[in-house]
């Protein structure tokens, strides 16, 4: 009976010794992986403050207009950060003193600029749109050209299938692309 006791006793402190292991084990693993993600929340933070971002400076107090407006006409975007001016701003009081928005998942920022400037946006600069299909072209073209300017009307121009070039209502051009 003793040396059953003993025998029993030898598995029960092998087993516990095993486990112990097995659960120091699983810590180290534990204490890897989460040295692992936060070296990656670094590295996302890095590229994220090294990202180039489209700025649009609105002079009419109209940029949350305009971002709510394109907000609404592309798939997978939303307001990510918004600051508005107080009462002591030198900016109009509720405009946008700065926000950040993402649209079909690129990041644009923009603002109502307290200073008007001798000059706003040009075509020269202009976002470019590749449109999985001719509905979401005409769709964009349409409501992007309401109010604004239609610089190149839909057409074959011999480099894709179907282009068109608006400036918006708020003065920002957009190119649409269909390959």
């Amino acid at each position: 009976m003793k040396r059953i006791t003993s025998i029993l006793f030898l598995i029960l402190l092998t087993l516990s010794c095993s486990n112990v292991k097995q659960k120091n084990e699983n810590l180290e693993e534990l204490n890897q992986l989460r040295a692992e993600l936060d070296s990656l929340k670094i590295e996302n933070s890095k590229k994220a403050k090294e990202q180039i971002a489209t700025f649009l400076t609105f002079q009419k107090g109209d940029a949350e207009q305009a971002m709510n407006f394109y907000i609404g006409l592309f798939n997978n975007s939303e307001i990510d950060d918004l600051k508005r001016w107080g009462k002591e701003g030198p900016g109009k009081e509720g405009t946008i003193m700065h926000a950040t928005f993402t649209l079909n998942g690129k990041q644009f920022m923009c603002s109502d600029s307290p200073a008007i400037h001798k000059w706003g946006f040009t075509p020269a600069v202009s976002n470019f749109v590749e449109c999985e299909n001719e509905n979401q072209l005409e769709k964009l073209f349409t409501k992007l050209s309401e109010n604004g300017k239609v610089m190149m009307p839909l057409n074959n121009y011999g480099f894709s299938k179907k282009f068109g070039f608006v400036e918006d209502q708020f003065g920002v051009s957009w190119q649409l692309n269909l390959q």
